[in-house]
């Protein structure tokens, strides 16, 4: 399948740092962290990852919108005492 292709090339050749993918009928919704703006910006120009863009808006999806954002600030509740 080419999400799980693309996903292990993020992974283990591209940099990235974790990824998420939710579905909800035909909405989906993925999350992708990576280390830097040139890690990124290699990943968007992957040859792999363009070939599989072109397909994605000509076979998959009727529209997409990908943000690029950094974290500011970041934390969790893990619900241990003292947490």
């Amino acid at each position: 399948m080419v999400a799980a292709r693309l996903r292990e090339l993020a992974l283990e050749q591209v940099g990235c740092l974790k990824f998420q993918a939710v579905n909800e009928g035909k909405d989906e919704v993925a999350l992708s962290y990576w280390p830097n703006e040139d890690s990124i910006r290699a990943w968007k120009s992957h040859a792999e990852h363009v070939l599989a863009q072109q397909s994605g808006s000509e076979r998959w999806y009727q529209s997409y919108v990908v943000q690029v954002v950094q974290i500011g600030r970041k934390y969790r509740f893990d619900g241990s005492p003292g947490a």
